[in-house]
């Protein structure tokens, strides 16, 4: 099966999570998976995975993703698998193959180094309230658009050192949609 290279990454994003964290289940997969491309957004101005973000109760979630965990397909599988963990609390998620860095950039991978560093032993619900922020992507989302609405990545923009201002990320947004414009003709 052809994968693309967005996929790739997600799959071994995945793979990289579910490995270098404790207690990763499909809920905090997902928060791990927000803070990655929200991360690389705000520095960069695109994602890395090219997933949209909808702004469920609990969080935001990569909609089209968190159903495809659920109901695996096979090509899921041979990436990962879900067991109950050793208190039966939850479905842990474990890795089939191993880490391939290679379709990553150097900073795509120091943004996954710094997501596990920041929520390695964090339980899900210490993600979920971290996710529910004031004044965060998913907050912002909630009280200006409603629930189940997609977060928009620009959200992510802030006054940090690292943050690209609103006008660089909208450049880099309109390139990116030339580029793969100009591809798919």
């Amino acid at each position: 099966m052809l994968i693309n290279h967005n996929r790739e990454k997600l799959l071994n994003a995945i793979i990289y999570f579910s490995k270098n964290t404790k207690y990763c289940g499909i809920t905090k997969l997902c928060k791990l998976l927000y803070y990655f491309d929200f991360m690389h957004f705000r520095e960069t101005g695109r994602s890395v995975t090219g997933l949209d973000y909808f702004a469920w109760d609990f969080g935001p979630v990569p909609q089209e993703l968190y159903f495809e965990l659920k109901n695996p397909s096979q090509e899921l599988k041979d990436y990962i698998r879900k067991a109950a963990d050793s208190e039966g609390s939850f479905e842990k998620l474990i890795p089939q193959k191993k880490f391939d860095d290679k379709h990553f950039s150097k900073k795509e991978l120091k943004i996954l180094q710094e997501v596990v560093y920041i929520f390695k032993d964090a339980k899900t619900k210490e993600m979920t309230e971290a996710s529910h922020l004031p004044n965060h992507p998913w907050d912002k989302t909630i009280k200006g658009k409603g629930e189940k609405k997609r977060i928009d990545y620009l959200l992510a923009i802030d006054n940090t050192e690292k943050s690209l201002n609103i006008e660089e990320a909208k450049e880099r947004m309109k390139e990116r949609e030339e580029i793969i414009k100009a591809f798919n003709g």
